[in-house]
């Protein structure tokens, strides 16, 4: 286990998970995911939460270690989604006096995913109720819908340490050498994005409080310089562009689309555009194309005509901005079609079902291949785009 240091009575017991493809099975984690938990060692001694059943044991292992033969008072719940809970049925199993911590959508819950009873050492707890140990405090602060219904937040009055459930967390093994905000921000957007409103309502009840130290369920402990990661949390919460920036997103099926993609980069790039990045939706990380949507201010999107509609990809793409509430954003069309092209049309409509698009009224076509026509149309639309 890496060596992580919370306090002197809370300890890191959480473990790193190399070997996993895809996270909840869609998002490509090269560098693993940790998953994250604590236990706070006090006259009584509470457990923060569990690990996935993929590092069940070792999971086990690092609490035995931690209590150095003492038994575990409480366990508390602040996520059921499995890759947290998998192993509340394995510690209840062998803490029998261990009591479950959790509020009134956890339980109802916990009995879908497992055959235990708890009802004689169950405690449910509300918005505001607290849970002393000792020295140490826990309070209670629901947030529902970040991302699931049941979640809740516990706050550590006398070492200001907030466990935030999967707030805050990101992608990677806690011993990856990499940039917070990457990882983050493409986690955030793909996981947490469609639940702003519930952030927001979160991020102000955590404004009351004394926060030193943040604990999450996944990613690095924050120590340092809180007031950075709360404000991306700010930004990306409130739909905020976080960055001057385009972001051209192209479907090609022939390559003639992706051409046409990369000569407008160097266009907008030329007119002095801050920041132009490309994604290729049919072979890049659909997830990063995301993140990196709701990162700009702008975005193109260029896509073939495919049976009458969008090429696949493309589609694809759109309605997952779709889902996670891609808003307040500026975004030009660029179309292909060897006899009929509509790809624009569609695209448009699906636009038009999220909220504060303004789509930039030049409209590039192709038929078939780039030609000087179409570069100043495309010149044309970079003038538009970039003015607005």
């Amino acid at each position: 286990m890496k060596d992580v240091t919370i306090t002197d009575t809370i300890k890191y017991i959480g473990a790193d998970d190399k070997d996993i493809d895809l996270f909840e099975s869609q998002y490509v984690v090269p560098n693993g995911v940790s998953y994250n938990s604590y236990v706070i060692l006090d006259e009584k001694v509470a457990v923060m939460d569990t690990v996935d059943a993929r590092r069940g044991e070792e999971w086990l292992a690092n609490l035995e270690q931690a209590l150095n033969g003492r038994d575990v008072d409480y366990l508390i719940v602040s996520h059921m989604e499995p890759d947290h809970a998998a192993n509340v049925q394995k510690l209840a199993e062998k803490y029998p006096k261990m009591v479950v911590v959790g509020n009134a959508k956890t339980f109802p819950m916990l009995g879908q995913f497992f055959d235990i009873d708890l009802s004689e050492r169950s405690l449910t707890v509300k918005e505001g109720d607290t849970l002393k140990l000792g020295s140490h405090e826990l309070t209670f602060v629901m947030a529902p819908m970040v991302h699931w219904p049941e979640v809740m937040v516990s706050y550590e009055s006398s070492e200001k340490i907030l466990f935030s459930a999967d707030g805050f967390g990101k992608f990677g093994a806690l011993d990856t050498d990499e940039d917070w905000a990457c990882e983050a921000r493409r986690y955030y957007f793909n996981i947490v994005g469609k639940y702003g409103a519930q952030v927001q309502a979160l991020l102000k009840k955590a404004a009351g409080l004394d926060i030193q130290m943040i604990c999450p369920l996944h990613g690095p402990i924050l120590k340092e310089n809180l007031e950075y990661y709360i404000g991306k949390y700010q930004i990306w919460s409130s739909y905020e562009p976080e960055d001057e920036g385009i972001l051209v997103a192209y479907a090609s099926i022939h390559g003639n689309t992706a051409k046409a993609a990369k000569k407008l980069k160097e266009i907008l790039e030329v007119k002095g555009a801050k920041k132009v990045a490309i994604t290729d939706l049919s072979r890049d990380d659909m997830a990063e194309a995301i993140e990196d949507a709701f990162r700009y201010d702008k975005m193109v999107l260029a896509a073939a005509t495919y049976d009458g509609g969008i090429f696949p990809c493309m589609e694809d793409f759109l309605h997952h901005l779709k889902s996670k509430t891609y808003r307040k954003r500026t975004v030009a069309l660029m179309e292909n079609g060897s006899w009929a092209p509509v790809a624009a049309k569609s695209m448009r409509t699906l636009l038009e079902q999220m909220k504060d698009i303004t789509i930039c009224e030049k409209v590039v076509t192709m038929k078939s291949a780039m030609k000087e026509a179409t570069i100043a149309d495309m010149e044309a639309l970079a003038d538009e785009l970039l003015a607005k």
